[in-house]
């Protein structure tokens, strides 16, 4: 039996890593959901303690920053801000970085997966009317979001976690991580402008065109005006959760817009996965199969390590669900590094991070292929230096 629950917990882990179970036609959300059915079917759990694990600090953080984000990009907002950034350059080096800090500063307040679902196709068109390579820009907005959304707690879901588990206040977080996200982003510059020569030229091109997109204002301006009122709560030291469930459902009493809209935004999947995520990983603690990650994870360069390897494994969220564990609560620094690590680690490969995989099927589905090789000559030199910029700011 116990060979059994061990089985269970690496296929579900597994699973986790691929994104799918080969010859199954299964998604993270699916495997959480099963992997966490059989830790209960299997006694390592019963159904009350399985529940209890489940952190409601986290999913309904998670739940209103969607709800936050869903309105926003229905509004034309992340639109109206790709825009606004591209209309100050004329050159193909200046788009290159106004893609990458746009996308990084979006990120930073919004969830980076829907920075990159909105901004993608948009960056796609600019770039092809452009006659300009459109994966070196691909490339800026992956790592971008990626990067800057290392600078704040609501900037993407590990950093959710390691605010909910750490009682880390946003405005302590982004003090000392939004430093990192900046010298972060400025180092992806450097890099794309070494190793792609066809971005380097600063010479103004005949016209940079508009994009073409709806913009629905007066969800804007409510969109706006809540956001707003969001980010001085958090700043202010409001409670995460219920400042963002509170906006979410000031966003969705609604006269003009039907609230299915914006809740059709809002990716249920990854808050089933992550419900799922938590009763595994309880189950984890259960078997006491982290007991030996304690020592493995003693030293602030080995904590480093751990969570690389884990984020590139078993993916970034369940990583960090794995390693809170063995993090005192009071060692701020330890939480810190492990939501830079985490996120940092997701420019790696191509399987990295969300951003990624959004980035790299977009382009595809338009011709432009962008291949687990390109990816990783930009993504792994890029993500050993910001992961050394990360360690010795903190450390």
């Amino acid at each position: 039996m116990i060979t059994l629950k061990y089985l269970v917990l690496g296929l579900t882990y597994f699973g986790f890593g691929l994104g799918y179970l080969p010859g199954l036609r299964m998604n993270r959300a699916a495997i959480a959901i099963i992997g966490s059915a059989f830790v209960v079917a299997l006694g390592i759990l019963d159904l009350k303690t399985a529940w209890e694990a489940i952190d409601p600090n986290t999913i309904v953080f998670l739940l209103g920053m969607m709800v936050v984000n869903s309105a926003l990009g229905a509004s034309g907002f992340f639109q109206l801000a790709l825009e606004f950034l591209t209309r100050f350059t004329r050159s193909p080096f200046g788009i290159m970085v106004a893609v990458t800090f746009g996308s990084g500063i979006l990120s930073a307040f919004f969830l980076n997966d829907t920075t990159a679902i909105l901004l993608a196709p948009l960056t796609l068109s600019l770039t092809r009317s452009l006659s300009l390579n459109p994966i070196p820009y691909l490339l800026a907005l992956a790592g971008g979001t990626n990067l800057g959304s290392v600078a704040t707690v609501s900037g993407n879901p590990q950093n959710i976690l390691v605010g909910s588990f750490s009682g880390i206040s946003y405005l302590e977080f982004a003090g000392s991580l939004a430093p990192v996200a900046l010298i972060c982003l400025l180092v992806q510059v450097a890099w794309l402008y070494l190793l792609y020569p066809e971005v380097r030229s600063c010479k103004s091109l005949p016209e940079v065109p508009q994009v073409r997109y709806r913009l629905f204002k007066p969800l804007l301006a409510k969109s706006l005006w809540v956001t707003a009122g969001l980010l001085v709560a958090f700043l202010a030291g409001a409670p995460l959760a219920e400042s963002a469930w509170i906006a979410a459902s000031i966003l969705l009493i609604t006269r003009r817009v039907k609230s299915d809209r914006i809740l059709q935004g809002v990716d249920w999947n990854l808050l089933v996965m992550f419900a799922g995520l938590f009763v595994v990983t309880k189950a984890t603690q259960q078997l006491g199969l982290l007991d030996n990650l304690t020592n493995l994870t003693g030293t602030p360069l080995s904590l480093l390590g751990v969570t690389v390897i884990l984020s590139n494994l078993i993916s970034n969220v369940p990583a960090v669900l794995v390693l809170q564990s063995v993090i005192v609560k009071t060692d701020t620094q330890a939480w810190l590094l492990l939501a830079a690590a985490s996120t940092l680690a997701g420019n790696l490969t191509l399987l990295g991070s969300v951003a990624n995989l959004i980035v790299a099927e977009v382009a595809g589905k338009s011709g432009d292929l962008l291949t687990f090789k390109e990816h990783l000559r930009f993504g792994l030199p890029l993500t050993f230096i910001t992961l050394g910029i990360a360690y010795f700011w903190l450390y």
